[in-house]
């Protein structure tokens, strides 16, 4: 084996051993340590590269950890014989190589080869896979991962002769052309062959995921065919599955003829030629989606599956969805597409928060979280456990989702979730079902206010939702940590449930008086002032309720009674800092509903009506979801595939807000909303206040009307 470069040690840490050789220090290879400044400039200045086999060696354990925290791949055993490289400047690590078996059967290359499959078995030995290519994620210097590949090149016959004794003619490598262009083999003077067929090991045999990849070789020995006896062979690639644009054009004609409902967009009939656009504007919207996909045939399969969770399929799951718009093959492709084929789902959520951004945004908006829960029969579902189900009130076997939503006064939409998971999933006796869940090994368990606030943070982030309000339902409301990380400029209307107890006038606090026997106080109490529960003020003959009009619905005013006070939260028998509004409101049946709010004190009732309604939408979201789009009709059980479902049903619910816009404006409909109401009422959606405690359908209306509240003074607003 070659000697270790100097430098290598200088920089990672070898530190002299017995009979004066280098060992490595093993606090050196952790790459935590390594300096990641970044390293930029012309590649003259940082010579000279030198390029070390680390097989074997001191350094192999830092070759690990590199390439299992920065490649995409992670690292994994390598098959067969194989070679590691690790290349630097000035010492520096700047990329890490491997070599390793090539593919057994690879009919691009072999076509290129021409070589017979006796040949093939007999001389395998002489091919080589680039099986990894690293450049360090700090490292941006020009034209450095072609000079770092045409260096390996150079020394990789020698090593591998001198370590395996055979001698190399061609190396092989693949290109995931989702992520990468092959830009540095080509200035290497690799040629591109072809792309794979999409195939994968499994088992024993191969099983179709879909994800082609580009197909470069590099040449060592441009003799071989003559020491073979071969030619090379025109390759055509008939047997490669992805369809032809003409399948995708049958899945549309397909469509055209679905015999979609009429009712699709919920409190609307759509007409005869109103339906009959349907197919073309639910194309039209998912090609938007197309740079998210990295093959024909996975914009195909997204587009029937949309089409199947918009359709009359009684069950939108994958394999009625695939029977309905595709054909009895693609039962096993489509269910694929949603856990395994890789294309950019992430990229999806992006292009969907930015489009319905672009419809919804509004400065006075609501971003709301909730979460929905999933009855489940059996225990493999990836989530499942025994916990509160909304669904059934009680609980029950379930899978449970943290949604976030947004209001505006042009409507209400889905912008991201994540799955819940419970904290007994994350014991060491659940390994194993994590794993057969596909769970990214690396997640660790949140609470579901910490996942709402993880995803509020992303959101954030995007700069795409301003908001002045953030709505939560009493999971959320009770969780005073959740509250006190809204950022500032944002006012949170948390629903809270009857128990919680606050102080009505701010209590008095103090160390009680020694009195002469036991031990002497030290722990601060309350001296005056008296605890109740919410539920208890709004039972009072006191209470301050007054009637107003909510909404004006499809069937007439939406009436309840409100209440507004200034409350002081108690948490832990102590009163907290800051005092809030507690507002109360109490539907037709008697039902009363309770909420908290940070906003200031002189905050009209009006603006409080209007961020009690702003909470409804998530709710008729679910209740869409789960009437309309098959929300709760998947039969996923891993982690990938309940996402990617959940985020198709929010595609969906956004396609449905885009033809409730288009054709209101279309059937001419009264579009008077955009005029601020005068005088010292709200402007709200028309949704049923009643949303929120799982009441029945929310009526939809054309327009927004002003809530008609009683003067100030008369309206319940109370200090």
């Amino acid at each position: 084996m070659p000697r270790a470069n100097p430098s290598f040690g200088r920089w990672v840490g070898l530190r002299p051993g017995p009979g004066g050789t280098r060992m490595p220090d093993h606090t050196a290879l952790d790459p935590h340590a390594l300096d990641v400044s970044p390293l930029c400039g012309d590649l003259q200045a940082w010579r000279p590269l030198t390029v070390q086999v680390v097989s074997q060696g001191p350094l192999e354990p830092l070759w690990d950890a590199l390439v299992r925290r920065y490649h995409y791949l992670g690292y994994q055993k390598l098959l067969g014989h194989r070679l590691k490289y690790l290349a630097c400047l000035q010492g520096r690590p700047v990329a890490a190589l491997a070599f390793s078996a090539p593919a057994r059967t690879l009919r691009v290359r072999d076509k290129y080869i021409g070589w017979s499959a006796a040949q093939r078995k007999a001389h395998l030995d002489r091919v080589v896979n680039n099986s990894r290519f690293l450049l360090l994620p700090w490292v941006t210097v020009p034209n450095l991962a072609s000079h770092v590949l045409a260096r390996t090149l150079a020394r990789l016959p020698g090593d591998w002769a001198a370590r395996f004794g055979a001698r190399l003619w061609l190396v092989e490598t693949f290109v995931d052309p989702a992520r990468f262009r092959g830009t540095c083999y080509r200035a290497a003077n690799w040629q591109a062959l072809g792309q794979t067929a999409g195939h994968g090991k499994q088992g024993r045999g191969y099983v179709y995921h879909g994800a082609c990849k580009e197909v470069y070789a590099y040449v060592l020995a441009p003799r071989f065919r003559h020491w073979l006896g071969c030619h090379p062979q025109p390759y055509r690639p008939s047997h490669r599955p992805p369809p032809t644009l003409h399948k995708v054009e049958d899945l549309q004609m397909i469509l055209r003829h679905a015999g979609w409902h009429p009712d699709l967009v919920p409190g609307m009939t759509l007409t005869e030629a109103e339906v009959a656009q349907l197919a073309d504007a639910l194309v039209a919207f998912h090609t938007q989606f197309h740079a998210c996909f990295g093959r024909i045939e996975h914009r195909r399969l997204g587009l029937a599956y949309l089409s199947g969770l918009l359709s009359n399929t009684p069950a939108k799951s994958v394999e009625p969805i695939a029977l309905a718009f595709l054909d009895a093959d693609a039962v096993r492709p489509l269910q694929r597409f949603m856990k395994t084929y890789r294309w950019d789902d992430a990229a999806m959520t992006a292009t969907h928060q930015a489009l319905l951004a672009a419809t919804l945004a509004a400065p006075d908006a609501m971003l709301t979280v909730d979460s929905c829960e999933f009855p489940k029969k059996g225990t493999e579902s990836v989530g499942v456990a025994r916990q509160y189900c909304g669904a059934r009130g009680k609980v029950e076997n379930c899978q449970a989702g943290v949604f976030v939503g947004y209001t505006s006064d042009k409507g209400y939409g889905l912008v991201t979730s994540r799955l819940y998971l419970p904290k007994s999933w994350f014991t060491p006796e659940q390994a194993e079902r994590r794993k057969d869940t596909c769970i990214p090994a690396d997640l660790a368990f949140q609470t579901k206010p910490q996942l709402a606030q993880t995803l509020l943070a992303q959101l954030a982030q995007t700069g795409r939702f301003p908001a002045t309000w953030l709505g939560c339902d009493a999971v959320f409301g009770a969780d005073w940590a959740f509250l006190d990380a809204v950022p500032p400029g944002t006012w949170y209307f948390a629903s809270v449930r009857a128990n919680t107890p606050v102080f009505r006038t701010p209590p008095r606090v103090g160390v009680p008086r020694y009195r002469g026997r036991g031990r002497k106080p030290t722990t601060p109490r309350v001296t005056r002032g008296r605890v109740q529960p919410v539920g208890a003020i709004a039972e009072s003959p006191a209470c301050p309720w007054t009637p107003v009009v909510l909404a004006e619905g499809a069937k007439g005013p939406i009436r309840a009674e409100v209440a507004a006070l200034r409350v002081t939260p108690a948490v832990g028998g102590l009163p907290r800092a800051t005092p809030v509004w507690l507002f109360l409101r109490r539907l037709a049946d008697g039902q009363i509903k309770y909420a908290f709010s940070n906003a200031p004190a002189d905050t009209p009732l009006a603006a409080l009506c209007r961020a009690a309604t702003l909470r409804w939408p998530i709710e008729q979201c679910f209740q869409d979801g789960k009437s309309q789009v098959g929300m709760d009709h998947y039969e996923h059980r891993s982690w990938p595939a309940w996402h990617r479902h959940m985020l198709y049903v929010a595609v969906a619910l956004h396609f449905l807000l885009r033809l409730r816009h288009q054709f209101k404006k279309n059937a001419g409909l009264d579009a008077a909303a955009s005029t601020p109401p005068r005088g010292g009422g709200a402007t709200v959606p028309h949704l049923d206040p009643r949303a929120g405690a799982g009441a029945g359908a929310v009526p939809y209306a054309a327009e927004l009307h002003r809530v008609p509240l009683a003067s100030e003074d008369a309206a319940g607003v109370a200090s």
